[in-house]
């Protein structure tokens, strides 16, 4: 039973964007299968995600904060700076309605995403820069998310600085610093690596529960509003999450970093914590259900995203590897004959 749990949760993280595109098809034509994932319910599920994701940190995780100072500074300035910007920049070039613009802005201002890591993994970027910025910008979060709502979406609706600085504490902070703990005193049991062998399965399968809940939410808007409003809301979560990719590897190349840094800030930048700001935009702007449509594109959207970029930072690999070989092949041919 163990095994076959193993498998699935392996299967769940390397399948990540087709399970939850799934869940966000089969919600659509059964939207009442999620309604229960909403308030409380959909804060608490969040909470496991940032749980799952310290039960994976350890304190030389954190000690990179204090031995890389000036690259964490970096990204943090770059996280905090470039995608809020960005999505202000979109909000009034695609003249979007307020709920959709609040949706939007909450990506963000959010913190960097939690698969981050894994897909600078993947691309054979900086790993200890990715979790370094994971962990400072999920720390920042609380004052930084709040702050940057007043400053971009200020003129919009009224922002609740300190309840939204309370609910990001209690749902990554909190449960972070939990699962920081068990892995401090129980990473040593033998147990235990079984147990965050089964994380990645809980965190995608949380994560599709927040989407089918979004869905669920927002199923009758998209029903008679059309195609049109999906079409819409995607294009901008499109050009948001790209040109974040974009901008951090520019931020990266101005601020002198090799290769492998600069493709992890890039991807740092791009990638955000959709899943947060659709519990923002759940809890604090329930009067604008639209809001949240943003951010559950955007959970789907960065998963996909982010492997895709991944992949293509592999093949730039390969072709530079292929170019660097092939004038020493063509010197053995010419020598043979």
């Amino acid at each position: 039973m163990l095994t076959l749990l193993q498998n699935a949760s392996r299967w769940l993280a390397n399948y990540t964007s087709y399970f939850v595109i799934a869940v966000a098809i089969f919600t659509f034509f059964v939207p009442d299968t999620f309604n229960w994932v909403s308030g409380v319910t959909q804060t608490v599920i969040l909470g496991i995600i940032m749980l799952t994701m310290g039960l994976t940190l350890t304190t030389n995780d954190f000690k990179i904060l204090a031995k890389r100072p000036w690259d964490i500074f970096i990204g943090a300035c770059a996280q905090f700076f470039i995608m809020p910007a960005l999505a202000y920049l979109l909000v009034r070039v695609f003249h979007l309605e307020p709920a959709l613009a609040i949706g939007i802005l909450l990506v963000g201002c959010c913190p960097g995403g939690v698969s981050s890591n894994i897909m600078s993994f993947l691309c054979h970027g900086d790993v200890a820069f990715s979790v370094g910025m994971t962990c400072a910008s999920t720390l920042l979060a609380p004052f930084m998310t709040p702050f940057l709502m007043k400053i971009v979406a200020g003129e919009i609706v009224v922002i609740d600085a300190v309840g939204m600085f309370l609910n990001i504490l209690i749902v990554t902070i909190i449960p972070v610093a939990i699962g920081c703990f068990l892995n401090y005193y129980f990473g040593s049991r033998k147990s235990f690596p079984t147990i965050q062998s089964l994380m990645p399965g809980v965190s995608v399968t949380c994560l599709a529960l927040i989407v089918g809940g979004v869905i669920s939410t927002v199923h009758d808007e998209l029903v008679s509003r059309g195609f049109v409003l999906f079409i819409w809301t995607f294009a901008v979560v499109l050009c948001h999450n790209s040109f974040g990719y974009m901008l951090g590897w520019l931020a990266g190349k101005l601020a002198k970093f090799n290769v492998a840094k600069k493709r992890t800030i890039s991807i740092e930048v791009g990638m955000q914590n959709a899943g947060l700001a659709t519990n923002l935009a759940a809890n604090f702007f329930a009067a604008q259900p639209l809001a949240v449509l943003p951010c559950a594109i955007s959970c789907v959207w960065h998963s996909i995203s982010g492997t895709i970029l991944a992949g293509i930072y592999l093949k730039w690999d390969h072709i530079r590897k292929v170019k660097r070989c092939t004038p020493v092949m063509d010197i053995e041919q010419k020598c043979q004959h």
